[in-house]
């Protein structure tokens, strides 16, 4: 059995015997939301998708402590089988408030949002139809439901109206799937054109904002509140553990219909719920997001400046400045030796290989925080700036 991970095992070693094992960095301990301990040295943070700096929120934290002592380290249990906590359904009326929506559902991790919102929605007789850069979670999704997925070029309205119009009468049946910022390359969806299309053939549409959340629109509501298609956008699902810096997912919708999907989705059924502490620290984080325009001012500063530092530098980046900055590197190799440099010289990034990246490209991806100080991005820039031409294309 075990000759599968094989494959797996080669490809580890290969990394060691060029010295580094990126997949297995450990922190020994936490100065700062953007500043770690890794072998007793102390290491900026550029890759933690931590966007508002929320990890180490006093009133966060103080939340989930007092959360805690009132009602344990735990639930033990699903909330089917073992009954919801008030503290569940609290947040799950927090977030359709936030959202101005009508349903909200909590899930253990944003990863389970996507697997149990789409594997109930999507049956074996249906299309879905996916932006071709989408998360993993998102295909996994697909495949539990059995139906038919359709990947359309990426951020390509009209390769998406190609693809329904092929559908006939079916395509007012299909759901539609996109993200607000793509993860790997930190380009936004041109939603409004997609709006449109979807609209036009009677299709649903679901928009991940697992990296916009509390980063685009003028109350943090994503990528759907930044280009006014709240209204138009049928779900919208989502994640705590990036600017809300603890973890868990949601969906929620502006149809009611969509709270049967507890019923119906095994990643809600058949998973303990969150953690009493996780509910309480992502309510008061909530509530800062929302409050958080200053937040969100300097988290844009700090993207544009990396962004452009990077690119007077010359290096190739994702098509758009966002929090996600993408350095895409000219071959794995490079990749990897530049990565373990920029460790060296105490700047952590996210080193992203294929198959995990759109178009087969290697990358160096950075995410920014609104915890940055400017000397911080100066010290990523300088970081860079030593690697020379090794990262240039």
């Amino acid at each position: 059995m075990f000759k599968r991970l094989l494959p797996i095992a080669e490809a580890r070693a290969s990394l060691k015997s060029l010295g580094v094992d990126p997949f297995n960095v450990v922190f020994d301990g936490f100065i700062s939301p953007t500043e770690a301990s890794v072998n007793g040295k102390t290491v900026l943070l550029a890759g933690t998708n931590n966007y508002l700096g929320l990890t180490f929120d006093p009133d966060s934290i103080e939340a989930a402590c007092e959360a805690i002592r009132l009602s344990g380290t735990g639930t033990t249990g699903s909330r089917m089988a073992n009954g919801t906590f008030a503290c569940h359904r609290a947040l799950e009326t927090d977030l359709a408030e936030f959202f101005r929506c009508k349903s909200s559902i909590v899930f253990s991790t944003g990863f389970l949002a996507n697997l149990g919102v789409i594997a109930a929605l999507i049956g074996p007789d249906d299309s879905v139809l996916i932006d071709g850069d989408c998360h993993a979670s998102i295909y996994d999704g697909c495949r539990m439901s059995g139906g038919k997925t359709i990947r359309f070029r990426h951020n390509d309205p009209a390769d998406l109206e190609k693809r329904l119009k092929r559908l006939g009468r079916a395509a007012q049946d299909a759901l539609v799937i996109v993200e607000g910022i793509y993860s790997m390359l930190g380009d936004r969806a041109p939603l409004r054109e997609l709006v449109e299309v979807t609209k036009r053939f009677g299709a649903c549409l679901m928009v991940d904002e697992a990296h916009s959340l509390g980063v685009l629109g003028e109350h943090g509501r994503g990528l759907a509140e930044e280009t006014g298609c709240e209204d138009e956008v049928d779900i919208r699902v989502g994640t705590f553990s990036k600017s809300l810096g603890t973890i868990g997912g949601f969906c929620v919708s502006r149809h009611a219909e969509m709270d049967l999907i507890r019923y119906a989705s095994r990643a809600y059924i058949f998973t303990a719920s969150p953690s009493p502490a996780t509910m309480a620290s992502v309510r008061v984080a909530l509530k800062k997001l929302a409050e958080g325009s200053a937040l969100r001012e300097r988290l844009w500063e700090n993207a544009r400046s990396l962004y452009q530092g990077l690119r007077n530098m010359g290096f190739s980046l994702g098509p758009e400045p966002t929090p996600v900055i993408a350095v895409i590197m000219p071959s794995r190799e490079k990749t990897i030796f530049a990565w373990k440099a920029l460790l060296d010289r105490g700047v952590y990034v996210n080193l992203v290989l294929p198959p995990a990246t759109p178009g087969g490209v290697s990358l160096l991806r950075c995410s920014v925080s609104a915890a940055h100080t400017p000397d911080q991005i100066g010290l990523m820039l300088d970081a860079f700036a030593s690697l020379g031409d090794l990262v240039r294309q």
